[in-house]
């Protein structure tokens, strides 16, 4: 198996994959809170947790994956404040707590699958692992480690040796910054809920020895990581946004009921921008994949701009840019569809290739860098037509935009060839200006622009191109 390195935010540097139990790698990951469509910036961190899962697999690893699904006890505010989301989603759209979770459940399955982004090994719904939470909570309660007062049971940071150490958080300042405290039972600003009492009315609730309620988000993924991963987890992944709360909290609780740490590696994707801004519902400023399918785009052009940038840099998403992504897809495809139309099979290509492309992707998953060595192999032809399609087929197995599929004539311009209607008005136009009646040249140009194709005037005649809907 190759050397893995990977950035590790708990120790901020890159380290060597080093499994507990090799060849197997167990990965966390946390998944969506189901009461609404996951929108492209939440999608990018599971575009990133595939990609690290296909380095992994392609070197040699036995991949063990599991991710949540958030159906029960994640409060508007990251931070204890707020209504349940899912709660807030029923009432939305009128229908049970449950019935939402179904819905969006569905919906992020369908556009992950789109993405092709790997279906995990394990996916686990919190509301199905209750008991489980339950045990965990009773457990700290019994080490010490929380306490119950009004409205729940809380952890106490203060018994967590090097809480705060991921996000660098320094919990004596935050202490001394506190104004209004919006709990003044809690003993420490920063301690959260474990468990939380439900009024008779709230509609999710289970019982427990603190009496009837429901789950804290942060106990959810610590019980359900530990369940099916053991108390020695490999890798554990998530988004920029969880570094502050969600996952400094996994691991105080995780850790105390360990009484060791449990997850050996932090591994976190930047923030997706929108036009430089901050992407959020709240701003209602969101994409999701429909949105994007539904202005002519397929879903992995946008796997193919997330590629593009280090999955540690943030990246900013505007109509432009997913456009320069989708026209770069197109081409790759169809340089894939001219490659297979050149041998009868795929070769084996040079080593050192093949191991470029690895030296560049197991080195803190620099997929940018493997991009760019796909398109050098395309445009400088290194090697022969059937090495180069094997090599790119081989690659695309980390890259996983369907560069098979390509190839057979069944994805990008080989798939959409222009309809006979398009090729006669192209004629009718090419004779208009042969006889240099303008007008009726440029009615035939409107007419193509009408059925969403653009003409381009050049030295060898003029083309038609599909365009999609541009509009911001």
């Amino acid at each position: 198996m190759r050397p893995v390195y990977l950035y590790d935010t708990l120790t901020r540097r890159k380290e060597r994959l080093e499994p507990i139990n090799p060849p197997l790698v167990g990965i966390y990951t946390c998944g969506p809170t189901v009461y609404d469509y996951a929108h492209v910036g939440n999608l990018r961190a599971y575009v990133f947790a595939d990609s690290l899962r296909r380095v992994l697999e392609v070197t040699g690893y036995q991949v063990r994956h599991v991710m949540n699904i958030t159906d029960v006890g994640h409060l508007e505010s990251d931070a204890d404040e707020g209504e349940d989301k899912m709660v807030a989603g029923s009432r939305r759209e009128r229908r049970t707590p449950w019935e939402i979770a179904d819905l969006y459940t569905g919906a992020f399955l369908e556009h992950t699958a789109a993405l092709n982004i790997k279906r995990p090994t394990v996916l686990c719904r919190a509301t199905e692992h209750v008991p489980a939470m339950i045990a965990m909570v009773k457990t700290l309660v019994e080490l010490g480690f929380a306490y119950e007062i009004t409205d729940g049971v809380y952890f106490d940071v203060a018994r967590a040796p090097g809480y705060g150490r991921l996000s660098g958080l320094d919990l004596d300042a935050q202490e001394a910054g506190a104004r209004v405290e919006l709990n003044p039972e809690k003993r420490h600003p920063a301690d959260f809920a474990l468990w939380r009492k439900a009024e008779p009315e709230h509609i999710m609730q289970w019982d427990s020895p603190w009496g009837r309620g429901y789950p804290g988000w942060h106990i959810e993924c610590s019980a359900m990581a530990m369940e099916y991963l053991g108390r020695h987890i490999d890798i554990h992944t998530g988004g920029a946004d969880h570094i502050p709360v969600h996952h400094e909290n996994e691991i105080a609780q995780s850790d105390a009921v360990a009484g060791h740490p449990v997850v050996k590696r932090w591994l976190h994707n930047e923030f997706l921008m929108v036009d430089g801004g901050r992407m959020a519902k709240s701003l209602g400023n969101t994409y999701t994949l429909d949105d994007l399918a539904g202005r002519g785009y397929h879903p992995l052009a946008y796997r193919y701009f997330c590629l593009n940038a280090h999955y540690r840099t943030r990246l900013n998403f505007t109509w432009e840019a997913l456009e320069a992504a989708a026209r770069a897809l197109d081409r790759l495809w169809d340089a894939l569809y001219t490659l297979a139309g050149e041998v009868e099979e795929p070769a084996p290509a040079p080593a050192e290739l093949a191991a470029a492309f690895l030296e560049a992707v197991t080195d803190d998953l620099a997929l940018p860098r493997g991009l760019a060595l796909a398109w050098q192999v395309i445009r400088e032809r290194p090697v022969g037509a059937g090495q180069a399609l094997g090599l790119l087929l081989e690659w695309d197995k980390v890259l996983g935009l369907s560069l098979d599929e390509a190839a057979a004539g069944r994805l990008g311009p080989a798939a959409g060839r222009v309809p006979d209607e398009v090729l006669a008005l192209l004629d009718e136009r090419r004779a208009a200006r042969t006889d240099r009646d303008w007008v009726r040249a440029d009615a035939i140009r409107d007419r193509l622009a009408e059925m969403g194709y653009a003409v381009e005037d050049g030295p060898e005649g003029p083309r038609v191109r599909r365009v999609r809907d541009s509009r911001a």
